[in-house]
């Protein structure tokens, strides 16, 4: 009995360490957990410290929060898109999210969207100075404005092959990434409703990174799960064929071509056929005669005077024809680029432009988009379009 008595007081100190070990090391690892838990979250709010915006040179007095910076989109090749976020002026934790995206191809978001359409702020001819844009759509949702593709604003590549290999599916693609990558960085704000909305050839843009969004969501981990709701097109370029029509008939319409190109192009072009339109030698002729007053008049604002020299006077109604150019001012100015993190190495060796020259080739882009604005309407998302 003794010796029965002794190991049974043996096998129960030993499973008594045993218990204790086990506990020490379930202790150990949530210690760890809630160590690297810390260091993670650490780490976050230095990324987003980092890109803080705290003023703008000329910047008015606001009370939302901006944060502008690069999100890398591929490592090897050193593709990064540049953002530009801004919080709603008014409770921003019950907005929704909404990523603008302008054309082109080849058009910065930055320029157009947010300083001379629906961002809060503007160039003012007195420099450095903005003024605050009492339309802005940030009275309604958080903006987030990505200058895209790469080579795009200050968005940029190390790897020069890159921008000869830009098309709708890349830069599709390389938007997806950004998103995923910019939620990682901002996490708080992965359940707000997000829409993705934009004007002209993110007619293309915005249907092709919503379908990516939409089709990603079933394949991807549920942290990176984008709480995605719909989208919005402006003046959108989304049917070849039905486009170019509308084009053709509203110059002629509007007394910008004359009756004998009108009847040209419609007799040597037949829309209906975007196989026979794109490619018959005689209707690429017949439009050239088209084309041709892009090089006389604004065909986006016919009934706007054009900007002859930089001090004429902003019309009694608001309107500047000379705004692009005060914006690009604002936008190279050394000072800007600092606040707002942009080419921070110095390196980008062209200077900012609302649309990129060195973007000359654009290798895909279907003849139509309806067919993927179709697929997502039936899928549940909201979808407007507006002229």
């Amino acid at each position: 009995m003794g010796l029965v008595s002794s190991l049974s007081s043996t096998n129960i100190a030993v499973s008594l360490l045993l218990l204790v070990l086990v506990f020490l090391s379930v202790a150990v690892s949530a210690v760890d957990e809630v160590k690297n838990g810390r260091v993670e979250r650490e780490l976050l709010v230095q990324q987003q410290e980092g890109d803080r915006v705290s003023r703008l040179p000329g910047q008015p007095e606001v009370s939302f929060k901006q944060y502008a910076g690069y999100v890398t989109v591929d490592e090897s090749h050193g593709r990064a898109l540049f953002y530009w976020f801004l919080e709603s002026t008014h409770r921003p934790h019950d907005k929704p999210l909404l990523l603008w995206l302008n054309g082109g191809p080849g058009c910065s978001s930055i320029g157009y969207g947010e300083a001379e359409e629906l961002g809060p702020f503007f160039p003012s001819k007195a420099q450095p100075e903005l003024t605050f844009n009492r339309h802005s759509w940030n009275k309604a949702a958080n903006l987030l404005f990505l200058e895209s593709p790469v080579g795009v604003g200050f968005s940029y590549t190390n790897t020069s092959t890159d921008i000869s290999q830009l098309g709708d599916t890349m830069a599709a693609k390389d938007a997806h990434t950004f998103l995923i990558n910019w939620f990682r960085r901002f996490p708080q704000l992965r359940s707000r409703d997000l829409y993705i909305a934009g004007e002209s050839y993110a007619g293309h843009y915005v249907p092709q990174l919503a379908e990516a969004v939409f089709d990603g969501n079933k394949n991807v981990s549920k942290d990176d799960q984008i709480n995605f709701k719909g989208f919005i097109i402006g003046n959108a370029l989304m049917d070849d064929g039905t486009d170019q029509k509308g084009m053709v008939e509203y110059a002629w319409d509007h007394a910008v071509i004359s009756d004998q190109v009108y009847d040209k192009v419609k007799h040597a072009c037949d829309f209906a056929d975007e196989e026979e339109f794109t490619s018959a030698a005689a209707c690429k002729e017949a439009l050239k005669g088209y084309f041709d007053v892009y090089y006389l008049i604004d065909m986006y604002s016919l009934f706007a005077p054009a900007c002859f020299n930089a001090a004429w006077h902003t019309a009694p109604a608001g309107y500047d024809p000379c705004k692009s150019g005060v914006t690009e001012a604002y936008f190279n100015r050394r000072d800007v680029q600092e606040a707002l993190h942009a080419n921070v190495s110095g390196r980008i060796p062209y200077p900012w432009t609302h649309c990129s020259y060195g973007i000359r080739t654009w290798r895909d882009a279907p003849h139509s988009v309806l067919p993927v604005i179709k697929k997502l309407i039936a899928g549940g998302l909201r979808v407007w379009v507006y002229r």
